[in-house]
């Protein structure tokens, strides 16, 4: 390889120079040896003392997953198959078209060494069931579902397998929590492993009770309790929701609903629980607003109370045309 040969003293200068130049080869690393750096070059060049030496080549970083995929996929079948994935913790979630199915492992490998994430699942089938967890495969890495999430500061364990998560919902759950005032008391009526209580706890002092029908949910919540340094306190709880609430004996200044596919069918609940002024942050799936307000409003209107619609969101697209929306309403009795 051609390279220009200088002392080491005169090494960057002439490496910036050669650069701005368009003379240095990018490929090769620079090589230094007895008092003089050897730097590659594309032509010869004049004013230089020139040498030929063995250079250590460059490695290739890809920019995007894509790239890694580009000698084993057709580019319609890179085109078709979906670049983003789920990270959680050390965790990548990928999901991959039936008809890419067979380029799994290709796949999964190329994940592994993009991402430089501990293990690498595929989705496997939709969130189902009361507990809300999909099937997940393994693809490569070290088969070890269990991983610390690190959001805003909070840190999250759980077991991909055992626990629906979204890391998707982070600004989302920030945004809740700088909305939240001192002193609120609070109820998360489909918790999870608590990421809206753990988040908004650390940074508020708050009084959360918090509720969630998978038992594996709730016993994660409360080992990230321990795992946090709280301002406010979480008091879990596991069952239904419904079921459950009919012990508490105060009422709430706020409700989260982050149960977008079923949120709807406790809106019952939540209206009964709210303090007066409250608000309830409502999700669902819809193409627009109207459904959720008009849930929400008639869920009031039956309670003999009213609604004021304070905010609403686009959280995240979960398919063409549908959306995870998010509804805030300022609940009050009517007088």
């Amino acid at each position: 390889m051609k390279c220009v040969k200088v002392p080491l003293k005169q090494l960057n200068d002439t490496r910036i120079k050669l650069m701005e130049n368009g003379q240095m080869n990018m490929e090769y690393r620079i090589k230094t040896e007895e008092g003089f750096g050897y730097i590659p070059i594309n032509e010869d060049v004049t004013g230089y003392e020139i040498a030929n030496m063995e250079l250590e080549p460059m490695k290739k970083v890809p920019h995007n997953f894509s790239e890694l995929l580009e000698d084993e996929l057709s580019h319609d079948e890179i085109d078709t198959l979906r670049t983003s994935f789920d990270t959680i913790g050390d965790i990548v979630i990928l999901e991959i078209p039936e008809n890419l199915e067979d380029k799994k492992q290709i796949i999964g490998d190329a994940a592994h060494k993009f991402t430089k994430r501990r293990s690498i699942y595929m989705k496997k089938s939709a969130i189902k069931g009361t507990t809300r967890v999909r099937d997940l495969e393994f693809l490569s890495g070290i088969d070890d579902s269990v991983t610390i999430h690190k959001e805003h500061g909070a840190r999250l364990k759980l077991d991909v397998r055992e626990v629906y998560f979204s890391p998707r919902l982070a600004t989302e759950r920030k945004r809740v929590m700088e909305s939240v005032k001192e002193g609120e008391r609070i109820l998360d009526m489909f918790c999870g492993i608590g990421p809206f209580p753990i988040v908004i706890a650390r940074n508020k002092n708050v009084d959360i009770t918090a509720v969630d029908i998978n038992e594996s949910a709730i016993r994660y919540l409360d080992e990230n309790i321990s795992l946090n340094k709280l301002k406010g306190s979480i008091t879990t709880y596991c069952g239904d929701v419904r079921e459950v609430s009919k012990g508490f004996k105060t009422k709430f200044d706020r409700i989260i609903m982050n149960l977008p596919g079923l949120a709807y069918t406790f809106l019952d609940v939540a209206v009964d629980l709210i303090e007066d002024g409250g608000t309830i942050n409502y999700y669902e799936f819809s193409d627009s607003y109207e459904q959720g307000i008009k849930r929400l409003t008639d869920a009031c209107l039956q309670a003999g109370k009213k609604v004021e619609i304070i905010n609403c969101r686009k959280v995240k697209s979960t398919s063409p045309g549908e959306w995870h929306v998010a509804i805030d309403g300022k609940i009050l009795y009517n007088l």
